[in-house]
């Protein structure tokens, strides 16, 4: 007997196809940052799929928050790291 349910990233998969259309009317860097956030989820699919939320577009959204979180505390240690820098010079 096979899996009646499809698995996180089955799923994650048909609901970022269905978000085709959107892509599609984006333009230039638009179009590059909609990809990323996409591959934020994919990323993520392993957290998604413990997440056991009944609603797949929760675990994308927090899937894509932690993404922009990381990145966000990046450029924030960086910033830091320069102005240190610009201190000790």
């Amino acid at each position: 007997m096979g899996r009646t349910v499809p698995s996180y990233r089955q799923a994650l998969e048909t609901e970022i196809g269905r978000w085709d259309g959107f892509r599609k009317a984006l333009r230039g860097k638009d179009i590059e940052a909609f990809d990323r956030m996409m591959n934020a989820c994919k990323a993520y699919a392993s957290a998604g799929g413990m997440a056991t939320r009944t609603v797949l577009v929760e675990a994308m959204f927090m899937s894509i928050l932690l993404s922009q979180q990381k990145e966000l505390m990046e450029i924030r240690e960086s910033l830091e790291r320069l102005e240190k820098q610009l201190r000790e010079t």
